[in-house]
């Protein structure tokens, strides 16, 4: 199958009845819009198997990546999945305490990762809880690896009202096996795309706003997703943590619900078979609330 990117993004048959799907993260609003399926040549069955239309025949997928970069079209995903996650729980960046644990060892156990990452939830919890802070809190926890190899996690703790400071100091202290460090996220307008950038050296320059230093320069730093495992887990979310909200509609009621938001990407895109002709036209728009993110 051949994708490409079309110019100018047309509406192409749109209009205010036209079928729409909207998906709501928090201050983020996506709505697609895809022209009926004319038809194809591959019908998925399973992740193993696809039935060949033209032969009849049923095929078996092949399975080579060895590692998450081998297959970019999971690593974007699972980005894109943990892109939503963060921007629907997050919708005030001063609700959230973002703290990153490195290993002074050259850690990469990735069980006793899982254990230590844990543990330091639990006593996050019980420093705060002591010090008669704000302790309930919800997270989403993102691994990468550094160059050396070694886990390197990411935290995201969401609180119900203004996250508590702690010092850096005692973060290491509670944390016990290397260096902490703590970020605000002020003045960031995607948070999830700002985070999720961190933590892929894929292109995704298309989808950044010009404007945004911050996520530019997350993306031109990189990161090693080679050296992660294929099927490990890559990010973890507390049990309470929101999902984005999926639903079709029409083009005219998807409008008035983004009717004061700002149109902040758009992208069309044609799938075409191996004949060369179109299956499907989708066109993909994004709209972000900023009077929520100041």
């Amino acid at each position: 199958m051949k994708i490409e990117r079309l110019k100018d993004n047309p509406k192409i048959c749109l209009n205010a009845d036209s079928q729409v799907v909207v998906k709501e993260t928090g201050n983020q609003t996506e709505v697609k819009y895809m022209i009926n399926n004319t038809g194809g040549v591959i019908r998925k069955i399973d992740r193993n198997n696809y039935y060949d239309v033209r032969t009849g025949e049923v095929k078996k997928y092949e399975h080579k990546a060895k590692s998450r970069k081998d297959n970019k079209s999971s690593i974007k995903r699972t980005m894109r999945n943990l892109r939503d996650i963060i921007n629907t729980n997050i919708t005030n960046y001063k609700k959230v305490l973002f703290i990153t644990l490195t290993y002074k060892e050259n850690m990469i156990d990735s069980k006793q990762l899982y254990q230590d990452v844990r543990k330091f939830h639990q006593r996050l919890k019980t420093y705060l809880k002591n010090k008669k802070l704000p302790y309930d809190f919800e997270y989403i926890s993102a691994t990468e690896c550094q160059a050396r190899g070694s886990f390197h996690q990411h935290n995201l703790y969401i609180f119900k009202t203004k996250a508590p400071f702690i010092k850096n100091d005692e973060l290491a202290k509670i944390w016990g096996l290397g260096y902490t460090k703590t970020k605000s996220l002020k003045g960031v307008s995607n948070i999830g795309l700002y985070l999720t950038a961190y933590l892929t050296d894929l292109d995704l320059t298309e989808d950044l706003q010009k404007k945004d230093k911050k996520i530019t320069k997350a993306v031109i730093k990189g990161k090693r997703l080679a050296l992660i495992p294929k099927n490990f887990r890559i990010y973890r979310c507390s049990k309470n943590i929101l999902k984005p909200t999926i639903y079709k509609t029409t083009e005219k009621e998807a409008m008035e619900k983004v009717d004061n938001s700002i149109l902040t990407y758009e992208k069309t895109i044609r799938i075409s078979n191996y004949d060369g002709k179109t299956i499907n036209i989708i066109n993909y728009r994004n709209y972000n609330n900023i009077k929520n993110t100041k």
